[in-house]
């Protein structure tokens, strides 16, 4: 896909190409720390990301099983990109900038949530344990990674989470101890697009971009948890 691409776009054969897959919901963030880490070595270079999910790969037509149905309502398909400059270029207005990242992976946990190939396709695994995991952890790692930057929760201004579905925002947000209204628009884009896998938290990204009511200065945190089971990180200074 990203051969085609960069055919498509004419971009210059020079281009360095890092094609992801496997991370499932957590891939939005994850790709963002991955060009937010490439662009620290080259700080006068530019960064695309693009996210792609075809969750319509998992319909296995003939299982009638709770996961499949589940996600058969819940997973759709779609597509973002981001574009990320190094920092030794000239900022845009009103942009966020990534001043941090955080992976964490829960060992021995891949069978939350994932996929396995059949001969029929990708069959979806995905525990009802999900919301139990991600309240369980969501705290301490939002917590450990703040603090590492002398931050604490009550810093965050901005919160852009995956929208995993209802009862994982409803675990995120409980986990973290945070007021309903938090979380707004990914409950908002949830019930407009639903979860498009790793793209989803990129659309709540961009509701928040487009929103404008972010003060400079102000901190945002970027959070997205998936298959592994693992979660990403992203601290972000608008």
């Amino acid at each position: 896909l990203d051969a085609r691409l960069v055919n498509r776009l004419g971009l210059p054969p020079s281009v360095k190409r890092t094609p992801i897959f496997g991370l499932g919901c957590l891939a939005g963030a994850a790709g963002l720390a991955r060009a937010a880490d490439a662009l620290r070595a080259f700080p006068d270079e530019v960064a695309v990301l693009l996210s792609v999910e075809l969750c319509s790969l998992t319909l296995q037509p003939d299982d009638l099983s709770i996961p499949n149905v589940v996600a058969t309502g819940l997973f759709g398909d779609g597509a973002a990109a981001v574009v990320l400059g190094g920092g030794a270029r000239p900022p845009r207005a009103g942009a966020p900038r990534v001043l941090a990242t955080r992976s964490v992976f829960y060992p021995d946990t891949e069978w939350v949530m994932g996929w396995d190939v059949v001969d029929t396709g990708f069959k979806v695994v995905l525990s009802a344990k999900v919301p139990e995991v991600v309240q369980a952890r969501v705290g301490a790692d939002v917590d450990a990674f703040l603090a590492t930057h002398g931050l604490a929760r009550g810093d965050v201004r901005h919160w852009i989470a995956h929208t995993g579905g209802p009862k994982v925002l409803e675990a995120f947000r409980a986990g973290l101890g945070l007021p309903e209204a938090a979380l707004t628009r990914s409950w908002a884009s949830l019930r407009e697009v639903g979860n498009l896998s790793s793209a989803s938290v990129l659309f709540v990204l961009a509701d928040h971009l487009a929103a404008a009511d972010a003060r400079p200065g102000e901190l945002g945190l970027l959070a997205a948890m998936g298959p592994g089971f693992a979660a990403e990180l992203v601290l972000l200074r608008f």
